[in-house]
């Protein structure tokens, strides 16, 4: 498997990056919890975690410590259950230890990504989310050169309401706006808790500062998660918050968010990284 292909990814219906300008506003915590939404709602996803020095989805859905195998077709994704509609692909799978860093420079970093599109045996795909690091960096330029001339839904974009926050993914818009990628909308993350006693939500962080980025860049503000323990608990123990919490705040949420994604037709652009 040492000479990769091209990307072809026939199978796979729709793409979805999740970005962000910075790091620790719950990107991947978003990147989950979209994707078992969609697998509530009927679709086979598979969920791509390109966050090489960071690779925590693994544990989020619930599958940590899995070993990922070969057959004629390249890697087999990992499954999160029997049923096989959600396939999750990381190189936590491909580390001795989870507590060995990735030290690699940029080549080896796009090889490895090229490799995820190029070599993964992803099947029939309703929804692909791609989990990218943070910033505008090795892997985000690699991911796009990949994916050049396939047919890519957008970017989503993720940020806390903190002015600092929102400052960081403004630079992200003007990354998409460079690199050609449609941004298909803003989420507002861990604005407001809601207490576990009474539900009532309480604007620790301030709140807004993603619709009004949304606002003022003119693009679509998908909507805002608060900040649930129950969240939390799910995502470090890799339990299923959606099917688990499906009458939490945040899984209204989630659930509101997906369905305004999908009341869109599949973008027929394709990426432009000239």
């Amino acid at each position: 498997m040492d000479n990769l292909g091209e990307v072809t990814l026939t199978g796979v219906k729709r793409i979805i990056l999740v970005l962000s300008g910075k790091g620790g506003v719950g990107k991947s915590t978003v990147t989950t919890q979209l994707a078992l939404t969609a697998q509530k709602n009927g679709m086979k996803v598979g969920v791509l975690d390109i966050d090489l020095c960071g690779p925590s989805i693994p544990r989020m859905l619930g599958v940590q410590n899995r070993e990922v195998h070969q057959h004629d077709q390249g890697w087999l994704p990992v499954y999160t259950d029997n049923t096989q509609t959600m396939g999750v692909m990381s190189i936590g799978f491909l580390l001795g230890n989870q507590d060995d860093p990735v030290v690699w420079r940029g080549p080896k970093k796009t090889a490895m990504i090229r490799q995820f599109l190029t070599d993964v045996s992803w099947g029939d795909l309703d929804l692909l989310v791609i989990d990218t690091p943070p910033g505008t960096s090795d892997e985000h330029i690699a991911v796009m050169e990949s994916l050049k001339g396939i047919k890519v839904d957008g970017a989503i974009l993720v940020t806390t309401p903190q002015a600092v926050a929102v400052g960081d993914v403004r630079r992200e818009l003007t990354f998409c706006k460079k690199t050609g990628l449609k941004v298909l909308g803003i989420i507002e993350n861990m604005s407001g808790f809601v207490c576990p006693n009474c539900s009532e939500c309480t604007n620790i962080f301030s709140s807004g500062g993603g619709k009004s980025l949304a606002d003022h860049a003119k693009v679509p503000f998908l909507g805002s998660i608060p900040i649930e323990p129950q969240l939390a608990l799910a995502a470090e123990s890799g339990h299923n918050f959606i099917t688990a919490f499906g009458q939490s705040e945040a899984a209204s949420r989630f659930t509101t968010i997906f369905g305004g994604l999908w009341r869109t037709e599949p973008s027929e652009s394709t990426m432009d990284t000239s």
